[in-house]
């Protein structure tokens, strides 16, 4: 349809204003919680693009707004990133935003700046094209994804009283549509000794032993969690020990492990914990949950629970058909759908509070944390166009209803 093809015109014309801002991004540093000065320069390109309103909230998210109808899409991409890492392993400054080659470079361009980059671009589109008469679209530059994945959503819909009919996420898949990821949680087990002297350590009860047999177990548990088709199997890993005791010369009386769980479909909280408590039944041990709590830099202190959990979407369900029409729509072409193999914001938005979501974004998952991380220009004007059509797709539906 000629609407379409107008949008990807679109796209391709912008092409160079959407890696320019997406390099004026990249030169910000932003690692979690210290987002203020990414997150003003998000707000003054989203008004530059010609968006109805623009705010903060209390957390520090920014949220862009396209007109005022009664289905609500959300469009989200976190600006936090990771750090840079070695420096020796960067051929180029992580913070260049080097435009280059059909590249954009830099930390961020992948996950998840080019994101942001193309749907401030997809809200120009779509405010030159004066389409989407029925939706309400609030763009959403998310903060503190990267430490806590699904807080920032957990405080808009909870705080701030904003819950979308449909979510897109922005996260790099390689120009594919994902409807779906394997949950995670955060466990520590605390082992209690007690202490005697290092020549005669029958008279105590060492904690490291407690801890040592309790890894080796945890081990041999990873080869028999359970599957599932489409997102895959489950793991469990220890990702630190710590122990103490009086001295060097000393049984210890305390260790704690901390253990990384990725939950396939049909596993939860309390069956991970449950698994945990098999293992450790007898000694002198206990598993907790930790929570994440962490000053937002508003200076909003807000946390969760590190649990997030696994979603998926039918591949049938109306927001991965909306989302494959668009697709084909612009590129003639059926998209792959597939899953993201870490941890979205989907774990609040679908997993939390059942809104339905799906992913699509610039650049490769596989760059994700890496360094010489970069993302083509070719895919922010494929993202851009997609996030417009999916918008005009979505709008239709409504109006033929």
């Amino acid at each position: 349809m000629e609407i379409y093809s107008e949008i990807l015109k679109l796209a391709e014309v912008y092409s160079n204003y959407t890696a320019e801002n997406l390099s004026k991004l990249v030169k910000i540093m932003s690692l979690s919680s210290k987002e203020k000065d990414v997150v003003h320069e998000i707000k003054e390109q989203m008004l530059k693009a010609g968006f109805d309103e623009v705010k903060f909230d209390k957390l520090g998210n920014v949220m862009g707004r396209i007109g005022s109808g009664d289905v609500i899409l959300a469009i989200d991409g976190h600006v936090d990133t990771v750090d840079t890492g070695n420096l020796d392993n960067w051929e180029l400054n992580p913070f260049s935003g080097e435009i280059k080659e059909g590249f954009v470079h830099g930390r961020g361009t992948v996950d998840q700046k080019g994101g942001v980059a193309s749907f401030i671009t997809a809200g120009r589109i779509l405010k030159e094209i004066a389409v989407c008469k029925n939706l309400t679209i609030y763009f959403v530059g998310s903060v503190m994804e990267e430490d806590c994945d699904g807080l920032c959503w957990k405080y808009i819909i909870e705080e701030e009283g904003i819950k979308p009919d449909f979510v897109i996420s922005t996260e790099p898949t390689n120009l594919g549509i994902y409807r779906g990821q394997r949950g995670r949680m955060e466990m520590e087990v605390f082992f209690r000794g007690i202490s005697a002297h290092g020549s005669a350590p029958e008279r105590g009860k060492n904690a490291i032993y407690m801890a040592s047999r309790t890894c080796l177990e945890i081990e041999k548990l990873n080869e028999r969690l359970k599957e599932d088709e489409f997102l895959g199997k489950g793991s469990i890993t220890i990702s630190q020990i710590l122990s103490d005791s009086p001295s060097l010369c000393a049984v210890s009386d305390f260790a704690k492990i901390h253990i990384d769980r990725r939950l396939t479909w049909g596993e939860t909280k309390e069956l991970a914990v449950s698994e945990i408590e098999e293992i450790i039944g007898g000694m002198d041990a206990r598993v907790e949950v930790p929570k994440y709590i962490e000053t937002a830099w508003t200076g909003l202190e807000y946390g969760m629970e590190k649990y997030y959990p696994t979603w998926k979407i039918p591949h049938d369900h109306l927001i991965v058909k909306t989302g494959e029409q668009a697709y084909h729509q612009l590129f003639g072409k059926k998209p792959l759908v597939d899953k993201w193999t870490f941890s979205t914001n989907g774990v609040t938005i679908n997993g939390m509070y059942g809104i339905p979501m799906i992913g699509f974004g610039p650049g490769n998952e596989v760059l994700a944390h890496a360094p010489n991380e970069k993302v083509p220009v070719a895919d922010l004007i494929a993202a851009s166009a997609f996030y417009a059509s999916f918008a005009v797709v979505l709008d239709q539906m409504k109006m033929n209803q």
